[in-house]
């Protein structure tokens, strides 16, 4: 049987549509323990860190291809 090939971003939003035959299931069970043994304080300080970090980068410039 072939695998099928969905794009989970967009139809996977309210869910997962192919159940147990998801390619990413391996990622879903790793999400789960992290959520189930991170309390909320040390995701938020993740988070905390994450907005700084990007905050602090500087701006990436786009030159489109036609000027």
């Amino acid at each position: 049987m072939e695998e099928q090939k969905i794009n989970c971003a967009e139809a996977c939003v309210n869910g997962c549509v192919l159940g147990d035959k998801c390619p990413n299931k391996e990622y879903s069970e790793e999400a789960s323990k992290f959520i189930e043994d991170t309390s909320l304080d040390k995701m938020l300080e993740i988070a905390e860190i994450a907005r700084i970090k990007k905050l602090s980068e500087p701006p990436k410039w786009v030159i489109p291809d036609e000027i």
